[in-house]
């Protein structure tokens, strides 16, 4: 997988509507604005909104193509250093007719994003690009009064910064509130609870490494046989990464989705999969046995798997590389980075 350069203080990184377009509607475009001076007073970076991704939710939703378009500058444009996505939706995978994966191959860059952009991480694994499961900058970094601290430093960390060998923890604090997006609550704050759980390990033990490979469990009915869902030979010796959304779907779906990746072998081939944190945990516990249940009904109540991670749809998250080797400790709760996601400015590595 081709790594891209680190973020320094300075670089352009573009803005993307991909999905859902509401950044650009007139009520929610407060959120660009308080996201645009975050990224340049907090962050260094000089922010830059593609040519579509303001021009609101029915013109995003009435052309796929101009947000594709967007997306293919963005790579091909040489002081672009990073991409980052508004936030995401229902509706990316109607992008797929107009992607070039070579342009995106040969032009290597940060990328990040999570929710329905599982569908754009999925095409940046076809391409063989590094990628981040990380921040929106409707959510994360347009949060009224302040960013989370947790989310915060996972940026500097994993964006800015060899992290070789980094482990990435448990959030201490966690949140389940949540604030209208209305001009008149930009001064209202979230507020935090006490992380009770940190990581659990549902089954299994011991250590393994591993590319992360996967996202929003919602998602992925819309891009199972498409050109960039992975076949199984690809998701051998990966670790799968499994979120669900805002959407807080039913135990009983949950146990649909998973008995679809069962019955193709995926589980047959993973080497272990973590979860994130259920918003607000909502259905919580709930899951958890949802997990056990699928993966004994397959035979596989040794593949190891570790819940309650701070990705996704909680509040607060952090980020994941998507397509370089991660090792999880199951016995000792852990996550760590092996390797950096990341290479130095004019650095060029191939793996």
């Amino acid at each position: 997988m081709i790594k891209p350069e680190m973020l320094q203080r300075g670089d352009k990184i573009a803005i993307v509507s991909l999905s859902w377009g509401g950044l650009g509607d007139e009520k929610l475009i407060h959120k660009y604005y308080i996201a645009k001076e975050r990224l340049e007073n907090e962050f260094g970076l000089e922010v830059v909104a593609m040519p579509n991704a303001l021009k609101g939710s029915q013109f995003v939703y009435e052309h796929p193509e101009a947000r594709a378009k967007d997306l293919m500058d963005a790579f091909k444009d040489e002081t672009i250093k990073g991409i980052f996505c508004a936030i995401g939706g229902d509706d990316t995978v109607r992008l797929l007719p107009y992607i070039d994966y070579e342009a995106i191959k040969n032009n290597p860059k940060i990328f990040m994003g999570y929710s329905d952009t599982t569908v754009n991480h999925l095409m940046m694994n076809k391409a063989g690009l590094v990628s981040f499961y990380g921040p929106s900058v409707m959510v994360e970094f347009g949060e009224y009064v302040k960013m989370f601290d947790y989310t915060r430093e996972s940026v500097e960390n994993i964006l800015f910064n060899d992290c070789e060998n980094f482990e990435i923890k448990s959030s201490e604090f966690w949140s389940k509130d949540f604030v209208p997006w209305k001009e008149e609550n930009i001064g209202i704050g979230k507020s935090l609870l006490k992380e009770e759980h940190g990581y659990e390990t549902l089954q299994g033990s011991g250590v393994v490494t591993g590319q992360l490979l996967g996202g929003c469990l919602d998602v992925f009915p819309m891009v199972i046989g498409t050109e960039i869902w992975p076949t199984k030979s690809e998701w051998k010796d990966k670790i799968l990464l499994l979120e669900t959304s805002e959407e807080k779907p039913s135990p009983d779906l949950v146990t649909c989705y998973l008995r679809n990746l069962g019955a193709q072998g995926i589980f047959d081939v993973i080497k272990g999969i973590i979860i994130g944190k259920p918003q607000e945990e909502k259905y919580y516990e709930e899951y958890k046995e949802v997990f056990r249940k699928v993966l004994k009904e397959f035979g596989k109540e040794e593949l190891p798997v570790l819940y309650n991670i701070n990705i996704g749809h909680a509040f607060p998250i952090g980020i994941l590389p998507l397509g370089t080797d991660v090792q999880v400790d199951f016995t000792n709760k852990k996550i760590s980075l092996i390797e950096s996601p990341t290479k130095e400015k004019g650095y060029n590595k191939v793996r």
